[in-house]
C-alpha cells in the first residue's frame, strides 16, 4: 500500500492523502454514509447503474471530486478525496486534465506520487523574490 495519494490537476497537486495518518470515527461514518448511498444506485456518464462495482463508484466519486475542487467545496473535496484513498489503498494518484474546461482523469497505479518542491526565484536586477 502507498501512503500517499494525490490529486493533480494538470500537473499541479491540488489535494494529497496520507494514508498513515487515519481518519476520525465521524468522517468514517460519512464514508460508510457513502458507500451506503451508492450501493442505492449511481449515474455514470448518463447510464444509471443500480448496483455499482467498485471500479463504477471510483469513477464516479472521481468525477465527483474534480467538481468540488473547481468548486472550491474544500470539505466535500476532502471526503471524496479521503474515499477514493480508504477504498482504493493501492491508488497512488488522481491525474486529471483540464483544457478548456473539459476533463479526463486516470486513476494511477503504478507511479508513486513523490510530492511537488516549491522552487524560489529571484528576477535579475530585482529584490523580489517569486
Amino acid at each position: 500500500m502507498s501512503e500517499l495519494f494525490a490529486v493533480l490537476i494538470n500537473g499541479v497537486a491540488q489535494l494529497e492523502y496520507n494514508r498513515a495518518s487515519g481518519l476520525p470515527d465521524d468522517q468514517l461514518a460519512f464514508l460508510r454514509r457513502m458507500d451506503e448511498r451508492m450501493d442505492a444506485g449511481i449515474t455514470l456518464a448518463g447510464d444509471s447503474i443500480a448496483a455499482p462495482d467498485l471500479s463504477q463508484k471510483a469513477q464516479f466519486v472521481a468525477m465527483s471530486l474534480i467538481q468540488y475542487i473547481k468548486a472550491g467545496d474544500e470539505a466535500h473535496a476532502s471526503a471524496f478525496c479521503s474515499w477514493l484513498a480508504t477504498r482504493l489503498p493501492e491508488l497512488k494518484q488522481l491525474r486529471v486534465d483540464d483544457k478548456d474546461g473539459q476533463e479526463t482523469f486516470d486513476l494511477v497505479f503504478d507511479r508513486e506520487y513523490k510530492g511537488q518542491i516549491g522552487v524560489e526565484l529571484t528576477m535579475p536586477g530585482s529584490d523580489t523574490t517569486h
